[in-house]
């Protein structure tokens, strides 16, 4: 038999591909208009759509998870006035995909609603952050009619400790008849994360794939020698560290250990023959550029885990004179470069550092950061896309979603900073990093290159190498607002019913269902140890307790006794009580007894883990509608909630909090109920509201705030932080976690961006890089617009000329933030 006739599907397969055909026509003319043919997984998932079923995609970065979204739109557009929001948990994203989809269906079909921008609301198919869907389905937007699919892209984001509770209310709270396609990347409880999402939505297909599209190699670069991770002779088990590497890292070990300086221990290689290797000995980056140009691997992604790490980069580089594009490429660079930036205002480009940036894209590098404005981010994106940049260095936040696949991907360390201190990064941050590497459909294969540096070991990194997924944690918790939005669709009872539903107690249900099955084992054991020690004398439970009273009040009186004299001689006393006892008890006479003791020394060390367990489980039980239960408890006492007729009801200013979402809905809701806003004038309400989103960095907490603006501004802040004091009181009475105080760090610089200040001045005031200083201020609209809507009369009008004060230069100019 030939080779072709051995690859030729056999005529039971032709079947089965026919009538799947048939039973699919619309996945059929879907896959027509496509340039590649979709996997296994993707079949399977647009088949579920097709259907009539909801569909989790879990796979890894880069395997084509949209295309099943992308199929989703297309049956949405076969009805005759069907919908499909498209969900993003980024600005950015949602941008990206609302552009792609414009250009697949056309400007009228294509909506965009992110906060900032309403384009087209009412079309068929709306592309929004996740939030903005959440606060339709509370409002019960008009816009959800027709509604019949909802993409949730990047569902993982659910794990989010800070957003991820926005993901569970959406899922819970669509219409029953809205079909839901999840996307997610690989996690190791994709199945139990779909049982929950059957449980709530009833029909769902899970659909797993654990195959990169574009396989992964993987190195080490120790100071010039690319060497690969793990073994590729054949001649070992997949994942074997590299036999070489492991030589190198044990004699590398040995001579940090054995010298300072002096003669480098030698290795031999058979391919370069003697060379030394010195752990801190490391290729500088334009060298490692360089190589990578050499060996055709280009382009790369930097991972630098820290802003300024990412800006000196490009400096050493562009320092070392490398230039890495063509001259048709710099000239088209140069022109997208200046057409997206036409916006800003040139005295505004210096102070950008506008002309060294572009200096660094024209030559092939730049940087990517939430540091960077916008404007300028998107062209670092959109050349990258075209293959004419060729290495960007980046901090992980490139790795969320955003379409930048490289050749090949280079981690300089394995550990980052958490904001409190240099952690490893996890089996799943690497997977998320590495996966940018290999573009599919023209790469064959993508490269991930670690940098060799002093403690390196190998074995640990092929074991975070090798683990290619991670667990899907809820962090969902009732928040203020979410409250008072379910009690007045759904009354108190049936609101607690709601959040027991949630994917957090689903996890914590199982968790009991473990724990509760240890018990029992427990308990088991338990009974045997009981039965090993029982005595036919007497109790000796009761013996054994006497004795490890006595032994625990021995090691108390000890060299280190720290006790005053009263207590020791009320301790001798009682010690001397015991050892009467335990002579007068009848087991002490036991033959048996230090058997039978040693039996009830591991029955009480199991019984104490065995009670520890009973309080988990009843700390677990309904621990979501527990914490509800204090929620609305804080709210009962400051009036947002009634005691009415039917059990609780929203009061007045509980119909206000319903409109503000945010960290600091209750804070907000206050300051307005209590006017400790009112006679604000636009540029000072603009720095209140940057005082509540702002969330300055650990170190700076507290810095800054002697420079506060001058006016209404200060007695109106002091007020804010006396009212979040007794907020923050309250909460800890019933046992909630509070919020940090406001921090004012950035009020100065707000005030007088607000009042028509220079950008260079408002910067230099802020400390801030430009595109952070954007992305607080896109912050400050987003609260200033719920105030507008909520605020009564004069407090509705300043709010809005904030917003019109805030939105100038940069800020107006930044399409995503």
């Amino acid at each position: 038999m030939s080779a072709r006739e051995a690859a030729r599907p056999s005529p039971s397969e032709r079947y089965a591909a026919s009538r799947a055909r048939r039973g699919s026509p619309r996945l059929e003319a879907f896959r027509v208009g496509l340039a590649y043919d979709l996997d296994p997984y993707q079949l399977a998932a647009c088949q579920t759509l097709e259907e009539g079923r909801s569909v989790l995609v879990a796979a890894p970065t880069g395997a084509g998870k949209t295309v099943v979204a992308e199929f989703a739109v297309y049956l949405a557009m076969f009805a005759p006035r069907d919908k499909v929001f498209y969900t993003t948990p980024m600005k950015a994203l949602s941008n990206q995909k609302f552009q792609e989809l414009q250009r697949e269906y056309g400007a009228d079909e294509v909506g965009l609603l992110t906060g900032d921008s309403n384009i087209n609301s009412s079309a068929r198919i709306v592309v929004m952050t996740t939030e903005v869907l959440r606060n339709m389905l509370y409002a019960d937007s008009p816009l959800l009619r027709d509604l019949r699919y909802v993409v949730l892209d990047e569902v993982h984001f659910l794990a989010d400790r800070f957003r991820g509770a926005v993901w569970e209310e959406v899922i819970i709270h669509l219409p029953q008849q809205v079909r839901m396609v999840s996307l997610s990347a690989t996690v190791s409880n994709a199945e139990e994360f779909g049982d929950w999402l059957q449980a709530v939505r009833g029909d769902t297909d899970v659909i797993v794939s654990e195959e990169r599209p574009v396989p992964l190699d993987q190195h080490v670069l120790v100071r010039s020698k690319m060497l690969d991770l793990f073994d590729s002779s054949g001649q070992a088990a997949t994942n074997r560290v590299n036999p070489e590497l492991a030589r190198l890292a044990a004699a590398g070990g040995r001579q940090i250990r054995g010298r300072a300086g002096g003669d480098l221990r030698r290795i031999h290689h058979k391919d370069t023959g003697r060379r030394d290797f010195r752990n801190a000995d490391r290729m500088d980056r334009a060298e490692v550029v360089r190589m990578l140009d050499d060996r055709n691997l280009l382009p790369a992604i930097f991972f630098v885990f820290s802003r300024i790490g990412c800006e000196s980069a490009v400096t050493q580089v562009l320092r070392s004179g490398v230039v890495l594009t063509q001259a048709w490429e710099r000239e088209e660079i140069r022109e997208i470069a200046e057409e997206r930036c036409r916006a800003i205002r040139d005295e505004d480009l210096g102070v950008l550092g506008y002309w060294d940036w572009l200096e660094g894209l024209e030559r092939g590098v730049a940087s990517h950061h939430a540091g960077l404005l916008p404007a300028f981010k998107e062209v670092v994106e959109e050349l990258f896309q075209r293959k004419l940049l060729k290495v960007v260095f980046a901090t992980e936040t490139l790795a969320l979603g955003i379409n930048m696949p490289a050749r090949t991907v280079v981690l300089e360390k394995l550990e980052k900073f958490n904001g409190e201190a240099r952690v490893p990064i996890t089996p799943g941050e690497y997977t998320q990093l590495t996966g940018r590497a290999g573009r599919r459909g023209i790469d064959v294969e993508g490269h991930s290159v670690i940098q060799w540096s002093t403690g390196l070991d190998p074995q640990a990194v092929a074991s975070l190498a090798s683990r290619r997924s991670y667990p899907l944690n809820s962090s969902f918790r009732p928040t203020y607002n979410m409250a008072v939005n379910l009690i007045e669709q759904f009354g108190r009872d049936r609101t607690r019913e709601i959040l027991e539903s949630s994917f957090a107690q689903f996890q914590a249900d199982r968790a009991v269902v473990d724990l509760a099955r240890k018990v029992r084992s427990q308990q088991e054991s338990l009974d045997g140890y009981a039965e090993a020690m029982r005595c036919h004398l007497g109790d000796f439970a009761e013996y054994a307790g006497i004795r490890r009273e006595l032994t625990d009040l021995e090691r108390k009186t000890g060299k280190q006794d720290q006790a005053g004299r009263g207590e020791r001689d009320r301790r001798q006393r009682h010690m001397t009580e015991l050892r009467k006892r335990m002579r007068q008890h009848p087991c002490h006479s036991c033959s048996d007894r230090e058997a039978h003791a040693r039996w009830a020394e591991r029955w009480w060390r199991l019984k104490r883990e065995t009670d520890q367990i009973s309080r988990q489980i009843r700390g677990r039980t309904g621990v979501i509608a527990k914490v509800f239960d204090r929620v609305s408890e804080v709210l009962l006492e400051l009036g947002y909630l009634a005691s009415g007729e039917h059990g609780l009801e929203v009061a007045a200013p509980g119909r206000t909090l319903r409109r503000i979402y945010g960290e600091r809905d209750l804070l907000v809701a206050e300051c307005l109920r209590r006017g400790a806003w009112t006679g604000l004038d636009a540029p000072a309400l603009a720095a209140i509201a940057v005082s509540l989103v702002f969330e300055p960095r650990r170190e700076d907490r507290g810095a800054g705030e002697g420079g506060l603006p001058k006016g209404r501004f200060r007695p109106a802040f002091e007020q804010t932080e006396l009212i979040w004091a007794e907020l923050s009181d309250l909460e800890e009475e019933h046992r909630l976690q509070g919020r940090d105080q406001p921090a004012a760090g950035l009020a100065l610089a707000t005030f007088r961006w607000a009042g028509g200040a220079r950008l260079d001045s408002v910067l230099r005031d802020a400390d801030l890089a430009a595109g952070d200083f954007v992305r607080w201020m896109k912050q400050a609209v987003d609260l200033l617009d719920q105030v507008s809507i909520v605020a009564d009369g004069e407090l509705g009008r300043t709010a809005r000329l904030a917003i019109d004060s805030i939105r100038r230069g940069i800020v107006a100019d930044s399409t995503v933030a």
